[in-house]
């Protein structure tokens, strides 16, 4: 059974959302002016902006919007949203402005309020470990980091082996972790994702180790079969389950999120936003920058976009209906399902951290939130949401021991 915080993605107005936007708006606007960048239109085709404000901006930026909300995963209380720090080495979804901005942009949401900040190994891969950590070192003990082992990374060329979870490597890659992250303990660890070749009780023993040594406070998986969390959490029960949840990817809904109810693990929601879809600022005109992974994912086709926009047809006019954009809208949505849901945005830019959580103010009635969730059943989103050799890698079983 859950136990959870009230949380407040609650008490605000339509008037109180205006408000945000216009303070966010000015926040943004001082920051352009400072760096002499212009600010980007749309999610997915620019180059970020600048992330962090400089000292004598900064007052502005704290009084668009403060985040309060807390959540459980499980004994881990962290902030209602959290900041996934994915693209911030600026090799996923296109460059950054630099990595000063990015380590900036991090400190900004902490002041700001948000606790609870993911990364990888495999994100750049290694600096955006790097990153997070010279971000968070200054406020270490007042914020929850979470990671995520799972593969064959050479430490000195950052190439990617594939899958590895035998217990040397996990113990290898927490060590490396440590260093990057300049901490002594990793608040939440995740299995990125579950390597067909080890038994996860062999994972699992493991973690349970490097817990009872302090290096690990709490464990997860990311992208699991069921079976699998089951026998990972009887061995040591689990912190959270990470996989892809938003309007526009409702999978985990039909067994994934009544397991986690049932054993009282909480749900992280990764791409939150569709990987910017549901953001309103892609479309079937939209061509994304070379190298941006989003290029090759079938659903962002230009055979399957058209129908999906439907769906961005949807948040647009609950976003007008609410007084919010419709970012705000499919993260408030996400907060509405279960009060142990935590989605993480990543974004690079401060505008979008501000609204990103502000969505914590936007609130649904009874009545409305059912009106919305029929209206999204309603909607049949064409192709995969993933790549198929990346797809094969989710829903794995673990081997037996």
């Amino acid at each position: 059974m859950h136990e959870q915080d009230r949380t407040p993605n609650g008490n605000s107005t339509d008037r109180s959302r205006r408000g945000f936007l216009s303070a966010a708006t000015l926040a943004a606007t001082s920051l352009v002016a400072v760096t002499g960048a212009a600010p980007s239109q749309a999610h997915a085709t620019s180059p970020a902006t600048g992330a962090g404000a400089p000292a004598r901006h900064r007052s502005q930026v704290t009084a668009a919007i403060t985040q309060t909300g807390r959540r459980r995963l499980g004994s881990l209380k962290v902030s209602s949203i959290g900041l996934g720090c994915q693209t911030m080495p600026g090799n996923l979804y296109g460059p950054v402005t630099s990595r000063k901005d990015m380590v900036a942009l991090i400190r900004t949401a902490v002041d700001q309020g948000v606790t609870f900040f993911d990364t990888a190994e495999a994100y750049g891969p290694l600096e955006s470990e790097r990153i997070v950590g010279d971000a968070l070192r200054p406020v270490r003990d007042n914020v929850v980091i979470a990671t995520k082992f799972g593969w064959d990374i050479d430490p000195d060329t950052g190439a990617r082996r594939g899958l590895n979870s035998r217990p040397d490597q996990i113990r290898r890659a927490v060590d490396g972790m440590l260093q990057r992250l300049r901490t002594d303990h990793i608040d939440l660890l995740y299995q990125h994702r579950v390597d067909p070749a080890v038994p996860i009780e062999d994972v699992a023993d493991t973690v349970k180790d490097l817990m009872a040594q302090g290096k690990v406070l709490h464990w997860g998986l990311s992208e699991p079969d069921l079976q699998t969390i089951r026998r990972a959490h009887a061995v040591q029960p689990l912190t959270a389950i990470q996989n892809e949840y938003s309007t526009l990817w409702r999978g985990p809904e039909e067994q994934v999120l009544p397991l986690c109810e049932e054993l009282g693990i909480g749900f992280v929601c990764w791409a939150p936003l569709g990987m910017g879809f549901t953001t309103g600022t892609i479309n079937p005109y939209t061509r994304f920058a070379q190298g941006d992974f989003r290029a090759a994912v079938p659903r962002n086709s230009q055979d399957n976009m058209p129908a999906n926009m439907a769906l961005v047809q949807l948040l647009q006019e609950w976003a007008v209906r609410k007084g919010a954009t419709p970012a705000q809208i499919d993260l408030a949505w996400l907060l509405a399902q279960k009060p142990w849901i935590v989605p993480i945005p990543s974004t690079t830019r401060l505008s979008h951290l501000l609204e990103n959580i502000g969505a914590e103010e936007v609130t649904f009635s009874r009545d409305e939130l059912e009106e919305l969730n029929a209206s999204v059943a309603r909607i049949t989103i064409s192709g995969a949401r993933l790549m198929p050799p990346v797809l094969a890698q989710t829903g794995v079983e673990a081997p037996p021991r």
